[in-house]
């Protein structure tokens, strides 16, 4: 970044020109004050605000009060008032002036925050300096006393200003005041660290604040009046006062912001932690105790951090476990833990192995805890780790006008929004990680669309995903825009647009995750991409697309899930009773791996089910099909340590039928959480009734769809289970007493008996 101290200078300049002229006029006005300014028989004039600071830019106003002792007559006041105050108008000043005495400077400062703030900067500049100094330390005094309740106030109406001004790092036009991480956040910062309840790094705040009002001097120079947007069409002209190129005064400014922000997310959580009742329980003979999360993670003091033991360098996936579990918890990512791994991290593997993409679909899923936990990451440099390719568009202007935000958070937005509809799609895994590299190609020459298909399916590759999904991926950012184009400039309603699209898309699935990528990429762009006339059409135009793949011989998906052979030995055992079975374990994937084989039955998976999420293993995925009078079932869970023996014993109450699991495994709530989704997918297969199950993941889950289905008399021939996230994906092949597909009755019965029960 570049310094400009002839912008500071200037700035400070113009506050002294002000005082001279501000104390010529109170000498005049005050004649008691025998010529000498500083002595103003209980009154002052006070230079608060940008002006109190010595920060007056170009078109600034003139922030100034006359202060008064209650005891000084009115009449008086009202005289020396208009005798400063209609000369400066006369002159043409910006004046943003009042006139208050002390006790009413006071309760100004103790009803609004930001008149208190702007007494935490006052600066006698002519008059009665012990009136300013004395009633500045009041207001300090009583700023400090009611930190608790003052910096609420302060945070909230922060918020308030964000929401309307977005963030200076991200907004397509940034405000260099009210944007989060403008000039507004620095003089909080200030506030904040007055409390006395924390502090922060002075010298880089400053010199912060000082840099973003060069950017903001230079603004005003060009248009040649007060303004704090910086539109793109005036950054060529500002960047040649500053002596910048456009795009490197860009990215300079959003610097600038994105400091800003980070210094103030930091100081933030120490205020929290500043006013937090104490943690009972957290203190040990050793120290602060952690809260386990995972390994090598785990929560202090409000935050997920990489815990002491923990070594990044022989465990390069340690970054992304604790990213993942930071932004599913809703916690900060501890910025220390992320600068360490950023230092110290290993390279990982060329693909990543599945552990690694398991973490990384995590955190990609997680919704709006992903966005503050990318930041921390991208901040310290752990995001250049794992993908440079994000170089290129971090903190980089979109030229198109409808773009609310930065290409880098557009992408992180979109990531949020697709979270939000993954239920709608079969694979949410695919749909997230298009939604974060939909524009990756922003970041280099040519059509973003087409080069960005041959990047993001390299990516998908690098990150251990197999060749048709990394296919997948690089189709869905190749056509991204496909839809919005479709449906706005052509006709929805002549039968060859669908078709056309149809040969494009190819199966359902694919425009099912092509539906949702469009309506994440709109909703993440602004109001206008995502109206409802443009919605309107985009899903009119989905199902005439999907009314054509309806049509076609055959379904695309009916191999999709016969297509899972499961190939284990079964052992030559005769069956005594329901509770006989094996189980054998292997390392898998980071957990373990379970082989259970049993006699076939009906309730046999329920009864697995149940006893498995009883022992406390959270199961990421499962495969079960029967051979003969035989289930043999993989069941994939997230523990490393499982004790055979001990499992066996702890499975055998369960399928003996000794325990109430319905009682036991009652499903927990989830607030705000959608209601599952259960379909029948009648195409997939001619010998069973395959049902699918889309819904949050929680204990019991698997249980109770393997209990309705039993209770209803029916079997499953064969379950196939998966995880994406906190998402399942549960498909069971049903089948009758006599081991046919259901008729159309009973499918639906059990449909509805299903989505009874999850819900």
């Amino acid at each position: 970044m570049t310094d400009h101290p002839d912008l500071a200078r200037r700035r400070a300049d113009r506050a002294l020109e002000a005082d001279r002229r501000l104390r010529q006029l109170f000498a005049a006005a005050v004649p008691d004050s025998g010529g000498d300014p500083r002595e103003g028989g209980g009154l002052a004039l006070v230079a608060v605000g940008g002006y109190g600071r010595s920060e007056l830019s170009p078109f600034s106003d003139l922030d100034v009060v006359l202060l008064h002792d209650p005891s000084v007559e009115e009449s008086v006041v009202r005289e020396v008032a208009e005798a400063i105050w209609y000369p400066l108008w006369d002159d043409g000043v910006a004046l943003d002036h009042s006139v208050r005495d002390t006790v009413q400077m006071r309760d100004a400062a103790a009803s609004d925050h930001r008149a208190a703030m702007g007494m935490l900067d006052a600066r006698p500049v002519a008059g009665d300096s012990g009136l300013v100094l004395g009633l500045r330390s009041e207001v300090l005094a009583d700023w400090r006393r009611d930190a608790r309740t003052r910096v609420e106030e302060v945070r909230q109406a922060r918020q308030a200003r964000i929401e309307r001004a977005g963030w200076l790092a991200h907004a397509a036009v940034p405000d260099l005041k009210e944007s989060g991480g403008g000039l507004r956040d620095s003089v909080i910062l200030r506030a904040l660290v007055a409390t006395w309840l924390i502090d922060v790094p002075h010298g880089e705040s400053e010199w912060l604040r000082s840099s973003l009002l060069d950017v903001r001097d230079a603004l005003h120079q060009t248009v040649g009046r007060r303004v704090e947007r910086l539109d793109a069409d005036v950054i060529p002209d500002v960047a040649a006062v500053l002596g910048m190129g456009a795009e490197e005064l860009d990215l300079h400014t959003r610097q600038i912001g994105r400091r800003i922000a980070h210094l103030a997310s930091l100081a933030w959580r120490k205020v929290d932690d500043a006013l937090a009742p104490p943690r009972k329980g957290t203190i040990t003979s050793r120290g602060p105790k952690v809260l386990p999360l995972g390994d090598g993670v785990g929560v202090l003091a409000g935050e997920v951090i990489v815990t002491k033991d923990a070594d990044p360098a022989t465990d390069p996936e340690l970054a992304l476990r604790a990213a993942a579990a930071a932004a599913r918890e809703g916690l900060p990512l501890g910025p220390g833990s992320a600068v360490r791994l950023a230092r110290t991290m290993g390279e990982l593997p060329d693909p990543w192995p599945p552990t690694a993409r398991r973490h990384l679909v995590d955190l990609l899923t997680a919704g709006p805890g992903l966005v503050r936990v990318w930041d921390e990451l991208d901040f310290a440099g752990v995001v250049d780790r794992v993908l440079p390719e994000w170089a290129p568009i971090r903190l980089r202007g979109s030229s198109s006008p409808v773009h609310r935000f930065t290409v880098d958070r557009h992408s992180l937005e979109a990531c949020v929004h697709a979270a939000a509809i993954k239920r709608d799609v079969a694979r949410p895994d695919l749909l997230a990680v298009a939604a974060l590299l939909h524009d990756i190609g922003k970041g280099v020459a040519g059509d973003h669309s087409e080069v960005g298909e041959p990047m993001a399916t390299r990516i998908a590759l690098r990150w251990g995903f197999d060749a048709a999904d990394a296919d997948v991926v690089g189709r869905l950012v190749r056509w991204h825009l496909l839809l919005p184009t479709i449906a706005t400039r052509r006709d929805i309603e002549d039968p060859s647009t669908a078709a056309n699209v149809a040969e494009i898309v190819g199966t359902e699935d694919f425009l099912d995750l092509l539906a949702a990528l469009t309506a994440s990429d709109a909703q993440s762009t602004g109001a206008s991409a995502w109206s409802t006339w443009r919605r309107g059409l985009i899903e009119g135009l989905v199902e005439k697309v999907r009314g054509v793949l309806d049509e076609s011989v055959g379904s695309p998906d009916a191999e999709a899930y016969e297509g899972w052979p499961v190939h284990v030995p079964v052992p030559d055992w005769g069956t005594t009773g329901p509770a006989d079975f094996t189980l054998t374990v292997e390392p898998h994937q980071g957990g373990s791996l379970l082989t259970i084989v049993t006699a076939n039955r009906r309730g046999v998976m329920a009864d697995l089910a149940g006893g498995l999420a009883l022992a406390g293993l959270a199961i990421r995925s499962a495969r079960t099909v029967t051979l003969g009078d035989v289930a043999v079932s993989l069941w994939e869970v997230s523990r490393q340590d499982v004790d055979p023996a001990r499992l066996t014993e702890r499975l055998r109450p369960a399928m003996a039928g000794d325990l109430d699991l319905a009682g036991r495994l009652e499903l927990a709530s989830i607030p705000d959480a959608e209601d599952a989704r259960v379909r029948l997918l009648g195409n997939v297969s001619e010998t069973a009734t395959v049902v699918e199950v889309r819904a949050h993941d929680r204990r019991g889950l698997v249980w109770t769809v393997c209990d309705q289905i039993a209770s209803l008399g029916l079997s499953i021939r064969s379950a196939h289970m998966s995880t994406y996230g906190d998402e399942v994906r549960d498909v069971f092949y049903v089948v009758d007493v006599d081991g046919n597909r259901l008729d159309g009755p009973t499918a639906e019965k059990l449909r509805d008996a299903l989505a009874a029960a999850l819900t």
